[in-house]
């Protein structure tokens, strides 16, 4: 009888071992939130509105996005400062003096490619003076071609509707007589001209 017994605990005892294959199995099933979370953490993270537009509404921050969109590769800040410098003047490379360069090179240097590099859209070395293009520059890809466009054609609304509304007024002066109101409002429309031109460089320089 005892060693009956003793022969049916000990083919309970061995019978035990595959018991912890269940912990084992939830622990599998535990460890799945993890594996997805991580798989969550290799998404990439849009930029906020806020930062995106900060970063796009500089013609010169544009400019740099849309260099290395086209270079595809490591860009130097002398050869990025030559590429901006020669569009702002309009002119070839080849014909920029040092002056032009240089206030390029330092607008880039000392507050765009830094604020650009905070935000993630590029990867400035300051040391090596070389750019490389940032994890988060991909999702600003998709809005340069469309903010230049909506950019050209609202100054070109503005400057149409004001060149209308002055020559309105202007031909209703001349025909009612008044010279002095049609001279003023000759000066009135180059002053705005003149306004519209320094407001637009002046947000393009910030």
């Amino acid at each position: 009888m005892l060693e009956g017994t003793t022969g049916t605990a000990d083919s309970g005892s061995q019978a035990d071992p595959p018991s912890p294959q269940t912990p084992d199995a939830g622990g599998d099933v535990g460890d799945a939130p993890d594996d997805a979370a991580d798989d969550g953490g290799e998404q990439d993270i849009e930029l906020p509105l806020d930062v995106t537009f900060e970063v796009l509404k500089n013609k010169r921050r544009r400019l740099v996005l849309e260099y290395l969109r086209d270079t595809e590769e490591t860009v130097t800040i002398g050869e990025l400062a030559e590429h901006i410098a020669a569009i702002e003047n309009d002119i070839p490379v080849k014909q920029l003096d040092a002056q032009q360069r240089k206030r390029v090179y330092i607008g880039l240097y000392q507050c765009h490619l830094p604020k650009m590099d905070d935000a993630g859209v590029v990867d400035f070395d300051q040391n090596r003076g070389r750019i490389d293009p940032g994890e988060n520059v991909d999702g600003l890809y998709e809005y340069l071609d469309v903010g230049e466009q909506a950019e050209e054609d609202s100054v070109e609304s503005v400057y149409v509707g004001a060149s209308v509304g002055f020559a309105v007024l202007f031909f209703g002066a001349q025909a009612a007589g008044a010279a002095t109101l049609a001279t003023a409002l000759v000066v009135v429309f180059l002053a705005f001209v003149l306004c519209v031109t320094c407001w637009r460089h002046f947000f393009d320089e910030a």
